[in-house]
Parts: C-alpha cells; structure tokens; sequence
C-alpha cells in the first residue's frame, strides 16, 4: 500500500476534523445524536457529509446505530475511539437500550464570542463518570469520494495492549492532556490531533481487513490495484491507456481490469475519469482559477472536451457548479451574521 496516495485522496476531499463537545457525565445518562446531515451545516459550516466520533477519556459507555442500519450495543471502554463514517443516527449512554430525544439546540452554534469545544455536563447522581471527546471529521462528498464508500458504518478502536505506545494511544493522550489545559491554541492542536487520529483509524482498519474484503481501501493495499492507483494518483492529467498502465504493471489488460473492477468497482480508466472531475471540483471553488486551466491540469486538450465531461458525471457544467458553491458560501456568510 502506498500511503502518499492516501494522503493525495485525504487532501483532495478537503478533510478536516473538530473537537466540538467536552463531556462529563455521570450515571444515568444517555445522549442521542441526530444524523449527521441534519446538524452539519451548524458544527462544520460548509461541509458537504459530516462523520461524527466519539473518544473516551476515562470511564466507559456504550454506543448503537439506530434507524435503517440499526445496531447492538457496542461497549466503548476507556482509551476508545468510535467514528461513524457515514452520519448515521446513534445513542450513547451509560448502559445498553437506554433512549432519549435527540437535543439539537446542543448542536446550535453558539454566539461569536464563544468557540468550541463547548463543556457539557450531563447525566444523574449517580457514581460512575465517563468523560468523552466528541466532534465531527468533514469532508467533500461529491462529486467523487472514494474513501467513504470503503467505510463501514461503525469503527471502533481501542488501546493494543501489546502495544501499550502506539500511535492511536499517544494520540488520545495528548487529546486528553491538551483539552485539560485549555492553553492559548488548544482548539487548534485539537482540531490537527482529531485529523491525525482519523488516519491513524484509517490506516488500522486497512491492516484488520481480509482477502474477502473489496471497495477502495481494499484495493489500495492490494499489490497490483495498488500500484495502479497510485499511477494513476500520481500522474492523473497524464493520458493513460489500458495498455500503458498494465504494461507498467507487467499484466495483462483482462487481468487489470478484471482485479480492478473487482477491488474498486470499475474499470481503471473510469476510475480515472472520476478522480480528475474530484479534482476539478475542488479546483473550480476557486474563482479566480480559468476553467481551461483546470480542463488542462486534469488532463484534457480542450475546455469544450473538459466540460463535456464534467458535466456527464458531475451532472451540471463546469460554471454551474462553480456558481452553486459560491451561492452555498453566501448562504454561509449570511448565516454567522445572524449570529453576531
């Protein structure tokens, strides 16, 4: 597996984490999250999808999906990280079944004065304690994002015993040491530490995965779709053939397209295709930057040829997009004036 291409896929999908809750509860409690798609636009203003995670400092709790991917209860002891990837409604609470109404005025922004993370105390008299990191990891979602669909819809990690210092671990201490402190800069180093410890369970979840298993992540750490994703990563406005990217694979073209598609999900040069209209996207939010620039940073002869593409997968023209994010960044602006 070839982490920069990874790290290429994390830039371009505009990753960016937020520690937005710092919870002290005592028992009983129990906290209910709405999905995240109802709430993101409050707590990661901007965001296309939004995944919310929860880190146990001390104590312990349990956790469950509910709605259309319901789950059992998942016990999160202390040193746990759970995330989930795709926004889903879930509870977390001090035992297993208990259920409450989501509170969404906790998801309000608060006035300009005040930043994240937001104390929140809550629960009864009870004598167990739990104390939680909780936030949101943000990113594009269209038009192109390989990595989500990879995902499932819970991930749960914890400390390794047998590795008593590994990196999830010091991350999560140092999370824990720098909320406590609330120094000058804290939001920021938790906003950067939140970030490196979505790689980190990425890259965990990569190793646990099997032979059985497909979707991107499971191609990237293939060998053969592997190396092809990061050719393709690397040069993508270089005009790849079939019979260029298997002959640098030594392979044949059946046998790459056959393993690809199986892995991924398509062939490689659709996959390719996608890929360069990600690009584009993130590129057209810059107003400033001429389309046929962009048409050419991504690999096309022509503007016309550009647009033609971009609007078969993207399903509006490269302008229209482009104006489409500039009318969402005004509706932004308009709603932090509210708050001021």
């Amino acid at each position: 597996m070839n982490s920069d291409t990874l790290s290429q896929v994390l830039s371009a999908v505009s990753l960016s984490g937020s520690v937005f809750f710092d919870v002290i509860a005592t028992t009983p409690w129990v906290a209910e999250a709405p999905p995240a798609a109802e709430v993101a636009h409050e707590v990661v203003p901007g965001a296309q999808h939004a995944m919310e995670y929860h880190l146990v400092i001390s104590g312990s709790c349990w956790i469950s999906l509910l709605g259309e991917h319901a789950s059992e209860p998942l016990k999160l002891q202390e040193g746990d990280i759970v995330v989930i990837p795709h926004g889903d409604p879930h509870v977390v609470s001090s035992a297993p079944g208990m259920r409450a109404a989501p509170a969404l005025d906790a998801y309000r922004r608060s006035l300009r004065d005040d930043s994240p993370p937001f104390v929140l105390q809550t629960g009864g008299d009870g004598p167990g304690e739990a104390k939680l990191i909780c936030g949101f990891f943000s990113c594009d979602a269209r038009p192109f994002n390989p990595l989500l669909s990879s995902l499932p819809r819970i991930m749960r990690f914890g400390r390794d015993p047998s590795s008593p210092h590994g990196r999830l671990d010091q991350f999560i201490q140092f999370a824990s040491a720098e909320m406590a402190s609330k120094t000058p800069g804290s939001q920021s180093v938790l906003i950067r530490l939140s970030e490196l410890m979505f790689v980190e369970v990425i890259r965990l979840h990569i190793r646990q995965l099997g032979d059985e298993n497909t979707g991107w992540l499971a191609g990237l750490r293939d060998p053969q779709v592997g190396r092809a994703l990061t050719l393709l990563h690397g040069r993508p406005a270089h005009p790849w053939t079939l019979e260029e990217l298997a002959s640098e694979l030594g392979t044949s073209r059946s046998v790459l397209t056959a393993r690809f598609t199986h892995l991924v999900g398509c062939p490689p040069i659709q996959y390719l295709t996608q890929w360069r209209m990600q690009l584009a996207a993130r590129r057209l939010a810059d107003p400033s930057t001429k389309v046929a620039a962009i048409a050419h940073e991504v690999g096309y002869d022509s503007e016309a040829a550009f647009s033609r593409a971009f609007k078969k997968f993207v399903g509006r023209s490269p302008g229209q997009w482009r104006g489409a994010q500039g009318r969402a960044d005004k509706l932004e602006l308009a709603d932090v004036d509210q708050f001021s």
